[in-house]
């Protein structure tokens, strides 16, 4: 874990709350995600990870009986305001699922889809914009002769990281990651990790890792949430080396989970 110097706040959460019809999945969940870092949600299954990712892309708003509560602002601007364009707010905010969705298309056509939907047009351009994708999660030189395939013909950890370039096309400024390395080989796992330790220069990270051992490798910071409620936040290395709830403790040391 290598902790940045210096950190400026991406996303204040102040009292945040998530319901599914009656179901209460988060609870006043108040933090500080910061800017150009990897921070780690980490909990037992059912704890709320997944609810927390989206709200910060409003995917939550697809969801029949969601309501939202507190507040939730990114660059100081809410995000659950009147006027927030949820478009543009997904195209800043790209999320990437536990399971490979690449679309039934090329490799090319996979990344290029949203920039063209976006305006670009240039096939130049489009060139680079898949190199660059491409090569920002190591998978140009695998496939860089082979870019007119089927998407679906990669190995699921190649279709994992071309979701990462296809996410990275449209130039967010964050990306929100659901267990993106769950059922991978570690060849794979590591490949993405690296990817996304060279990603947080210019993005903020936030990752749902699939198990503890993936957020001691990668994270920044760590949130730990509990039955729908933050249990604990703060810098990984002094999370996982001195926790300051027991909870906290005992589920980083195995007592449950």
């Amino acid at each position: 874990m290598v902790v940045p110097p210096k950190y400026k706040t991406k996303i204040k959460m102040t009292n945040a709350g998530l319901y599914y019809g009656s179901r209460h999945a988060l609870k006043d969940v108040t933090a500080d995600i910061r800017d150009c870092a990897i921070t780690a949600i980490i909990g037992p299954s059912g704890c709320g990870k997944s609810s927390l990712l989206r709200l910060f892309n409003r995917m939550n708003d697809l969801i029949p009986g969601a309501r939202v509560e507190g507040e939730i602002l990114m660059d100081d601007v809410p995000v659950y305001g009147k006027d927030t364009d949820v478009v543009s707010l997904r195209k800043k905010v790209g999320m990437v699922f536990q399971k490979p969705n690449v679309f039934p298309v090329s490799i090319y056509n996979n990344i290029v889809i949203g920039p063209k939907n976006h305006g670009v047009k240039r096939k130049a351009e489009l060139d680079e914009i898949v190199e660059r994708c491409l090569s920002q999660v190591a998978l140009w030189d695998e496939v860089k002769d082979i870019l007119k395939k089927p998407a679906q013909s990669l190995a699921p950890g190649q279709q994992q990281r071309l979701c990462i370039a296809r996410v990275l096309a449209l130039n967010p400024e964050v990306i929100l990651l659901d267990r993106p390395c769950s059922g991978l080989d570690p060849i794979s796992t590591a490949k993405i990790e690296e990817s996304l330790i060279n990603l947080k220069e210019d993005l903020t990270i936030i990752l749902a890792p699939h198990n503890v051992q993936q957020a001691r490798r990668v994270s920044d910071r760590v949130a730990f949430l509990l039955m729908g409620r933050l249990i604990e936040e703060g810098l990984a290395i002094e999370v996982f080396n001195n926790p300051k709830d027991q909870r906290t403790s005992d589920y980083i040391t195995g007592r449950f989970g």
